[in-house]
Order: C-alpha cells, then sequence, then structure tokens
C-alpha cells in the first residue's frame, strides 16, 4: 500500500530539498515532450528508472496520471514510489509522490536563446526505512546520490534530443546509448577506504528493512 501524503516538516533530519538546473540546446517544446512523458523514462535515463508502470492515464493532458515508479543511484538501494500528476502546462509539470519518497515535485521550463532552462524542485521526505534511520548521519552522502541521478539525467536528455533530431539512420546510429548505472565501486566522489566501508556495512545493515 502506498503511504498517504503528510505534512512535510523541514527541519526533520529526513527531509530533503533539491533544486537543479540544466541548460539544454533546444526549445521547450520539444524538451517537455520527453521530460513529461514519465512512461518513457526508463528508455532514455536507464541509470536512474528501472521500471515505471502508468497506473491511472488521468485526462488527455496528463493531469491526474498516476505511475509507479522504481529509482535507483550509484549507492546500493532502491527506492519504490508512486508519482501523481496535479497540473500540466506547457513550460511546466507538478507532482506528488508517496511510498519511499513523499512530497512533491515541479520542472519548470525556460526558453534562453538557442537553450532551454530546467528547473527541478524536490521537496520529499525520505520514508524508506533505509533513508529515514540513517539520514542524521548520511544526509550528504544520500544528496551527493541525488546530483548524481541528476547528472546522469541531464546526459541522458542531450542524447535523446540528438536521437530525436537524428535525420536518417546513419546520424541515429552515431548517436551514443544513455549511461547506465555506475557500478557502486567507483564513487563519483573521493572517500576514504574507511568510510567506504562503513557506509557499504551501514547500507547493508538497512538496506532489506
Amino acid at each position: 500500500m502506498v503511504a498517504p501524503i503528510t505534512r512535510l516538516r523541514p527541519r526533520s533530519a529526513h527531509y530533503y530539498r533539491f533544486r537543479t538546473r540544466w541548460l539544454v540546446p533546444g526549445n521547450t517544446a520539444e524538451v517537455a515532450d520527453v521530460l513529461f512523458d514519465p512512461a518513457d523514462l526508463v528508455r532514455w535515463w536507464p541509470s536512474v528508472y528501472l521500471a515505471v508502470r502508468r497506473i491511472t492515464p488521468g485526462a488527455p493532458s496528463g493531469v491526474g496520471a498516476r505511475y509507479d515508479l522504481h529509482t535507483t543511484g550509484w549507492l546500493p538501494y532502491q527506492l519504490r514510489w508512486r508519482m501523481h500528476v496535479t497540473r500540466r502546462e506547457a513550460r511546466r509539470t507538478l507532482f506528488t509522490a508517496t511510498g519511499d519518497l513523499a512530497g512533491r515535485g515541479e520542472i519548470r521550463l525556460r526558453q534562453r536563446g538557442p537553450d532551454v532552462e530546467v528547473n527541478f524542485d524536490w521537496r520529499v521526505r525520505a520514508n524508506k526505512p533505509l533513508l529515514r534511520h540513517v539520514s542524521p548521519v548520511l544526509k550528504p552522502i544520500f544528496a551527493a546520490n541525488h546530483r548524481w541521478a541528476m547528472a546522469r539525467g541531464e546526459r541522458s536528455l542531450l542524447l535523446e534530443l540528438e536521437r530525436r533530431r537524428a535525420r536518417n539512420a546513419d546520424e541515429l546510429a552515431r548517436v551514443p546509448a544513455p549511461p547506465r548505472r555506475t557500478p557502486i565501486g567507483i564513487m563519483p566522489f573521493a572517500v576514504s577506504a574507511g568510510a567506504i566501508a562503513g557506509l557499504l556495512l551501514t547500507l547493508w545493515a538497512f538496506r532489506r528493512r
């Protein structure tokens, strides 16, 4: 059963606010066509989205649609949560999250000359026991995990836009595949061997709770 949304408490240890900005070449319509379609995330952003299943189709605009998502990062844990699209505009979409993550998110697009500025605003509480219990100690590590995921998303979006712009089979064949999940042993920042061992032991203790 998916947990209901409750009032977020920004001061709680397992509350997170993530704000990410991308700048990609193109126009808002083509970027929205990619980003505002949750059902296609597994194909073009496979390093993070392991599975997406639409539960409720919603209106033709996409408002009201619900999706069950299975996501991951470079850390050895996975999240299962449900997205509910609450608003959809040409350059903006809002949604709520329930499950291992509970809260709300927004994606806003803005044309900046030949580029599109993509702004993500995530305000969530970590409900998964692994994250909830060790957030007071490992919150910076979990934040780094999110930054890794978003960096992979930016690269994946650039490649997806290239694929959609390809004019023929040869151009399409030259576009690399999107990045896959990095093995756990390849950390995106330098930490000591002792810190890695301590982190992995902690994650192993809580990952099945």
